[in-house]
């Protein structure tokens, strides 16, 4: 008897992103093309704990490999039949989950938006200097990057004693998986350890923050095998997959936004707006030292060979705050996006104060929440010119934009970034983030060439684009 095995061929091999987000982890399903066929997400809880007279933001590293497993059951359980051949993890940089010699993690996991190191950054700038940190790091002296939490363990938790391995948040997840341990280029660039130039562990930052170079993994570069999930650890489904770190999230999703040309720039269109744009290496030293003097970082990209230039607005708070002002939600973007085109604000301004509170002025009896609307979109893209502006004086032309996020929906939006940047598109990706880490996995599992060029966009059937 003849049987017919046509059904076989109509099962894809399966690729697995994840991206583990600030406030929630999201998972994707593609095809080995980049076609996203499932998604799932789950919130990430943090805890508020009293660190001596502040207040500070921390979670369990136990946490977030439940809420990573929690996404990944989501998408894999609305997916189609098929193998997965890989599974790429992109995320948070600068928090980092302190390891044991059993492997196990010995202290909380510090949130990168926590404060508790004021006093340590303050005492790097003392000790380091400015500029040379930003020289050889590409980073402006803060609390977000790792070196100075690591410092304040140092000083105020005895747990760290045990520590004889440091992994960022994605890392730790393919180890938790199954994978081998490692350090990925773009989030190294976060932690205030990597040298820019020579990208290598630096050895003044390493002793400034107690930490011993054994303490840190090898480098790879996002897309590296390292490993292939345990059954025991990831579940059958995911079994024998391919392990890679997808590296920073933003960069991760610039790959799955199709956003990777050099020059090309990712906005970001979140309640804390990011540009990430795509730069050949090197940068001359003079040029990072200039961008971090207003806030801009320079890092290693997920892609090879490649810089991101990344600077942040905080556009998407002004505009989430207003639109609670007008007593408007999600769903009325569209008929509010329509009036503010048509709209004139006149003097009307609208400004996010430094304490976070949006304030309005020039309003007078013509005023309306179109008008208020307007200013408010005027106002955001105002501050993303200048800091596109910044970014080429140091890294030179731009070329397309590409919008991702929450605020991307905003037809108005995107309209006035069109007529800002002589053109802006918005990503087709439903998930960018999460795709790019499953393109990045297909690359390690060997169904997908090595990400050198700009990464065509991809839809998912019935997606109309935009």
């Amino acid at each position: 008897m003849k049987r017919n095995f046509d059904w076989w061929l109509t099962v894809p091999d399966l690729l697995v992103g994840l991206d583990v987000g600030t406030s929630s982890v999201k998972a994707a399903v593609c095809t080995a093309e980049g076609q996203e066929l499932a998604h799932g997400s789950a919130p990430l809880a943090w805890r508020t704990v009293s660190v001596g007279t502040a207040l500070g933001t921390e979670t369990d590293p136990g946490q977030v490999l439940s809420t990573v497993r929690a996404a990944l059951a989501e998408a894999l359980a609305r997916a189609p039949e098929g193998q997965v051949i890989g599974l790429g993890v992109a995320g948070m940089a600068e928090s980092g989950v302190l390891l044991g010699p059993d492997g196990r993690p010995v202290a909380p996991l510090i949130a990168w938006h926590d404060g508790r190191d004021r006093e340590q950054a303050a005492r790097l700038a003392d000790d380091l200097g400015e500029e040379e940190f930003a020289a050889a790091t590409g980073l402006p002296l803060g609390t977000q990057w790792s070196l100075t939490k690591h410092r304040w363990m140092r000083e105020h938790d005895t747990r760290i004693e045990r520590a004889v391995r440091r992994l960022n948040v994605g890392e730790w997840v393919v180890y938790a998986l199954g994978g081998e341990q490692a350090s990925e280029y773009s989030l190294a660039s976060r932690t205030g350890w990597l040298h820019l130039r020579d990208r290598t562990w630096w050895e003044p930052t390493l002793e400034w923050a107690g930490a011993d170079r054994s303490l840190l993994p090898p480098l790879v570069q996002a897309g590296t095998p390292l490993g292939r999930a345990a059954p025991d650890r990831a579940g059958d489904r995911l079994a024998g997959a391919v392990l890679t770190v997808a590296g920073h999230d933003h960069q991760a999703a610039a790959v799955g936004a199709a956003a990777t040309g050099d020059g090309d720039v990712l906005d970001s269109c979140g309640t804390a707006e990011a540009l990430v744009r795509t730069v050949p290496a090197p940068l001359p030293e003079p040029a990072v030292v200039e961008l971090t003097r207003h806030g801009v970082t320079v890092g290693w990209h997920a892609l090879p060979g490649r810089l991101s230039v990344l600077g942040a607005t905080r556009g998407g708070l002004l505009l989430q705050h207003v639109l609670r002002l007008l007593g408007r939600e999600r769903a009325d973007l569209p008929e509010l996006d329509r009036a503010a085109l048509e709209t004139d604000p006149g003097p009307l301004r609208v400004r996010l104060a430094d304490d976070g509170t949006a304030t309005i002025s020039g309003a007078g009896r013509d005023g309306t929440p179109a008008a208020v609307w307007r200013a408010a979109l005027d106002q955001a893209t105002a501050e993303l010119e200048r800091l596109q502006q910044i970014m080429s004086a140091a890294a030179g032309p731009y070329g397309q934009v590409v919008m991702t996020g929450g605020w991307a929906h905003s037809e108005a939006m995107v309209e006035l970034r069109r007529r800002a940047f002589g053109g802006a598109r918005r990503s087709t990706a439903i998930q960018a983030g999460a795709r790019g880490a499953a393109l990045l996995a297909g690359q390690a599992a060997g169904v997908r060439a090595p990400i050198t060029s700009p990464v065509p966009p991809m839809r998912t059937p019935g997606e109309e684009s935009s």
